[in-house]
């Protein structure tokens, strides 16, 4: 198959990751690529060359709240979607996977004769809602967890859910925790992460801490997170995956704490996978991949909740935390999962655009 994988711009695809898209639209390229499709990835300058992408403008970056420089980046991004749709629409492509939270790709589906799929990775917001709204009929979406296709249902009522996938040979698995006695917190550093609880409620528990991401807020890092750090807190930088999956496998447990509804949570994915438990407030689709036997959950928000959910989260199994990580959260099942969602939407496609048969996966 010709697929053209549209990006969303902020960050290019590639490590360090700024974020769990980023990670997820590399991982996807990728295994499509390794699968013997041919993957035009249309994303921003600085994206890895392995995937051989081809880059529309330098990354967009966030606003920050900032309204001049929000009102830049629309502009900016308005032009590269629709120089990616110009080129999609040239192209010759058997079908276009869209991975961007941009309105345009949607909307720009109605003048294309190439069938479009979308997946949904966050929460409705207007802009995207619109382009929801705005798509051509009957495009096939899908959605990153239950939850998600959930508070998408009113728009979409019959989202399918393919969960993100991680490469488990990266997060191997660790049977015991490193001697150094340590729990730990990964993301962007940003209030919606929430940072500062996590690092509360670490000390509450009596554990030490080490966090690592990129700090794309300086103003709250100076405010919430520079006068928490102590000998008890450590920033160990922003990583790569090779170097997460270390400092994460060591840990006793994984701390998530997010302040929004997340739609997934590859961090949490990436913690079983490594055979570390997992304690997190339950918000958005974290009930969806963590159980009893893989993790704690506490309250929304709520740091001494937090800190007995660590407490207990440290006394799990580690191997039933990678057996649910191998059963559910494997990139080459996503990477199924997309595939199949491919075939339904070229069953649905006029014969003139479906000019060659998905190649079968080749055998382990």
């Amino acid at each position: 198959m010709k697929i053209a994988v549209i990006a969303h711009l902020k960050f290019p695809i590639g490590q360090p990751y700024l974020g769990g898209l980023e990670m997820h639209t590399h991982h996807l390229a990728g295994a499509l690529r390794q699968r013997g499709h041919r993957v035009t990835l249309f994303a921003s300058e600085g994206s890895d060359p392995l995937l051989v992408p081809n880059p529309v403008c330098p990354p967009t970056g966030d606003a920050l709240g900032d309204p001049v420089l929000s009102e830049k980046i629309e502009r900016a991004e308005l032009l590269a979607y629709e120089r990616i749709m110009d080129a999609v629409a040239r192209g010759g492509f058997d079908i276009v996977h869209n991975n961007s939270l941009h309105d345009l790709p949607l909307r720009a589906s109605n003048t294309l004769s190439v069938p479009m799929t979308t997946a949904l990775h966050t929460p409705p917001f207007d802009s995207l809602a619109a382009g929801v709204q705005a798509a051509k009929p009957g495009m096939i979406f899908a959605a990153v967890s239950p939850s998600l296709a959930q508070e998408w249902h009113g728009l979409v009522p019959d989202a399918r859910v393919i969960g993100n996938g991680i490469d488990l040979s990266t997060f191997a698995f660790r049977p015991e925790a490193d001697p150094a006695d340590y729990v730990f917190w990964s993301g962007r550093i940003v209030p919606e992460k929430g940072t500062h609880l996590a690092i509360d409620a670490a000390r509450s528990a009596g554990l030490r801490l080490r966090f690592a991401g990129p700090k794309p807020n300086p103003r709250y890092w100076d405010e919430w997170i520079a006068p928490r750090l102590g000998d008890d807190v450590q920033y160990v930088g922003h990583l790569s995956h090779r170097d997460l999956a270390q400092q994460l496998g060591g840990a006793r447990a994984a701390i998530v704490s997010p302040r929004w509804e997340e739609p997934f949570g590859l961090v949490v994915a990436e913690a079983l996978a490594c055979g570390t438990p997992v304690a997190a407030f339950g918000r958005g689709a974290i009930p969806d991949i963590v159980d009893r036997h893989s993790g704690a959950l506490a309250p929304a928000d709520d740091v001494d909740a937090l800190a007995r959910a660590i407490r207990n989260a440290v006394t799990l199994d580690r191997r039933a935390c990678r057996r649910r990580a191998e059963t559910l959260y494997d990139a080459q099942v996503m990477t199924d999962g997309y595939e199949e969602l491919y075939r339904e939407v070229l069953a649905g496609a006029p014969a003139s655009r479906v000019r060659a048969p998905l190649l079968e996966r080749p055998a382990a």
